[in-house]
């Protein structure tokens, strides 16, 4: 800060916030605050009002996406922390850091932000603030799908965590690492991951939204899994807890509880969780992509699918979870559809199966080629000639299996015997 503004402060006293609030555009009040903030008077009311007008500057830096400024205040602030007890400067600076979240766009200012208060943590030794910072790190880092370096951090953030035993840090840190292996497709450690903070969530109290969370992470390993109906109870869990908390998660989990729906051949059964009393409160794009989908699958459409999935593509394909699964779904649609057109023929033209089914030709003669090698039916493609063949299924004989289970045992009565006979020899 210069000299200038020092000497142009003002004192940090009520009549002050008042005249902030009084202020007639938002520039004004940021200006006005930040005059406060310089008072350097620390007594214990201003102190008080001090905190009050950093969460008031706060609010209007946030308002007016000044994300850069609120990083900037951060580092102002430093003289401050030192007067004040740790507690309160672990509330502000997550507060700010919370702040930032919200402005669009600053994903890479956030994770330059928290290296930054992780360096100042360490070097000011204030341990309890700098595991909450590195947890709120190694969850930007996901999101920002650097899963190298966020594990490298998580896995020395547990360690040392364990170490103090702070349960409800251990539960988010937990949670983190459960989502990160999900990323990166290692489900046994995601669900050990899960399994160690459920455990440690069962020791004390866990608020709502984070028991939601661990619901909501434990439906998506059960859906990777393909228990859809377990799935479907933990995604209705995490409904619950989200929607009574206005959370904005709760749309995501009614998607999910839908998507289980589909998957389990019950796809009637979306439009009355989405027309009950909770599913009302949600209507939207998301809602309306899933009965889409729901629709097509019950109709066995193929072109139906294609369309939900071209017009709902943000809805459908940008959600990593929603894609995978609806991604099998459509093969196995395509598989059903493909196997019950060519079910008359013993030879038919690829052209004329993609006419029927309205798909690219190449996109139905590599499903046609991959079916076979899965041995969902015996055939072949002549390529040359663009056809499918398709043979007769041989019929084996249910004696031949027998006879040959009846001349192995007859062998193993022979060796049997021999040894036996071998031991009285000798």
């Amino acid at each position: 800060m210069s000299s200038s503004q020092e000497s142009s402060y003002l004192p940090a006293t009520t009549e002050s916030l008042a005249k902030a609030q009084e202020a007639k555009d938002a520039s004004e009040s940021i200006s006005i605050l930040y005059r406060v903030i310089q008072d350097p008077s620390s007594s214990a009311d201003a102190l008080r009002t001090k905190e009050v007008a950093i969460t008031n500057l706060t609010n209007y830096l946030t308002k007016e996406n000044r994300a850069e400024e609120l990083r900037n205040l951060l580092t102002q602030l430093r003289p401050f922390f030192a007067v004040i007890p740790k507690a309160k400067t672990a509330k502000i600076v997550r507060g700010i850091i919370d702040a930032v979240a919200k402005i669009p766009g600053t994903s890479d200012l956030q994770i330059s932000l928290c290296k930054e208060m992780v360096e100042w943590t360490r070097a000011e030794k204030r341990t309890f603030l700098r595991q909450r910072v590195e947890a709120r790190l190694a969850a930007l880092l996901l999101e920002n799908q650097e899963y190298t370096e966020a594990l490298t951090l998580l896995t020395s953030l547990i360690k040392e965590v364990r170490r103090l035993d702070d349960k409800l840090l251990l539960v988010d840190i937990d949670l983190l690492e459960s989502k990160l292996h999900f990323s990166l497709r290692n489900l046994p450690k995601a669900k050990a991951s899960l399994t160690a903070a459920r455990t440690a969530a069962n020791a004390i109290y866990v608020p709502p939204a984070q028991q939601g969370t661990i619901d909501l992470q434990s439906g998506i390993l059960h859906a990777e899994e393909k228990d859809y109906k377990t799935a479907y109870s933990y995604f209705f869990e995490a409904f619950e807890a989200f929607s009574a908390l206005e959370d904005p998660k709760a749309i995501f989990s009614l998607k999910y509880m839908l998507l289980c729906k589909i998957m389990v051949n019950q796809a009637d059964d979306v439009a009355g969780i989405i027309s009950s009393k909770a599913g009302l409160k949600y209507l939207g794009p998301d809602v309306d992509a899933m009965k889409a989908v729901a629709d097509a699958y019950s109709k066995r459409s193929l072109k139906y699918f294609e369309t939900a999935l071209r017009d709902y593509k943000s809805q459908l394909e940008e959600d990593p979870i929603v894609h995978r699964h609806l991604q099998s779904l459509y093969g196995t649609l395509l598989e059903q559809n493909l196997c019950r057109l060519i079910e008359p023929y013993s030879r038919v033209e690829i052209a004329h199966v993609a006419e029927m089914i309205e798909l690219p030709v190449d996109h139905v003669e590599k499903k046609l080629s991959q079916m076979i090698l899965d041995k969902k039916f015996a055939g072949t493609l002549d390529q040359g000639a663009g056809c499918l063949i398709i043979f007769e299924d041989s019929k084996t004989e249910e004696i031949f299996p027998a006879t040959l289970e009846t001349i192995s045992n007859v062998g193993k009565v022979v060796d049997s015997l021999y040894m036996r006979s071998a031991k009285i020899m000798a």
